[in-house]
């Protein structure tokens, strides 16, 4: 989504609503495709005192196999952005101003780089997952499995031994 932005830089204390919604299902991440609802965008452009500002509410949900035991799951992720927007700068470039050279933003543009950085790195269907049996396979947050808790690897045996000793 394009949005000119002419209106607001010109006229002081305008504001300029912005809500949509983007589709990023398409988006490869780790071979699955985890944003299959679109992602929601809420917030405004405004003007004020000269400073041109751009506040908004990013909302996705985030869709796919837990880290630890594989369990699908499904987590809501909201975060919020605010960058300052100018037509141009003298001297040199700055992080905290966001460009729009010809008074237009890209609004697809930042909503998908903000999103893919914000992507979480590990996804837990909860925080105390407890993940698989690295021998049976069996999901320990339905239970206990029936694997003894204490084997020594055979190949680690002989050390055991000089630790008994």
């Amino acid at each position: 989504m394009i949005i000119d932005l002419k209106r607001v830089f010109v006229n002081e204390n305008s504001s300029l609503p912005i809500e949509y919604l983007l589709d990023m299902s398409k988006v490869d991440f780790s071979g699955v495709y985890p944003l299959k609802n679109p992602v929601e965008i809420k917030g405004s452009v405004t003007n004020k005192a000269s400073l041109v500002e751009l506040n908004a509410d990013i909302t996705y949900v985030f869709e796919a196999p837990c880290d630890r035991c594989g369990t699908y799951t499904a987590k809501k992720h909201t975060l919020h952005i605010q960058k300052a927007l100018a037509p141009s700068i003298e001297g040199e470039e700055s992080d905290s101003i966001l460009l729009t050279p010809d008074m237009k933003l890209d609004l697809d543009e930042l909503v998908y780089s903000e999103v893919i950085v914000s992507l979480p790195m590990k996804h837990l269907c909860n925080d105390d997952c407890k993940g698989i049996c690295f021998k049976c396979g069996k999901n320990l947050n339905e239970g206990k499995c029936d694997c003894p808790e204490n084997e020594i690897d055979p190949r680690l045996s002989a050390l055991a031994e000089l630790l008994n000793n």
